[in-house]
């Protein structure tokens, strides 16, 4: 199991980890849904909504990482930078940095 640091030196691995487009298409669409329920128990002052937010998001991913990009998610090994690198993606797409 690979060591990182930093986020920094974790990033470079985690894009690497997602090469295909359709895993990153499912990431981004995951990441799109839990900001939208997230909305949605904000405005509805619901909290149920937000049990949702781990099945979509790591669902969508994970379906990515198993059928498309064939590997494990990075989750597994490094659950915070992951997350951290989930939402550092989903900027750089909107950035335009990171191709879908």
């Amino acid at each position: 199991m690979a060591r990182f640091s930093s986020f920094a030196k974790f990033y470079p691995f985690y894009l690497g980890e997602h090469r295909n487009n359709a895993c990153r298409r499912l990431h981004f669409i995951g990441s799109c849904i839990v900001l939208l329920l997230l909305l949605i128990a904000l405005l509805t002052r619901d909290a149920w909504w937000l049990l949702l937010l781990p099945v979509v998001g790591y669902g969508f991913a994970w379906v990515g990482h198993f059928f498309f990009e064939k590997n494990r998610p990075a989750t597994f090994q490094h659950p915070w930078y992951s997350l951290i690198g989930d939402w550092r993606m989903f900027a750089d797409v909107l950035r335009g940095k990171v191709r879908l």
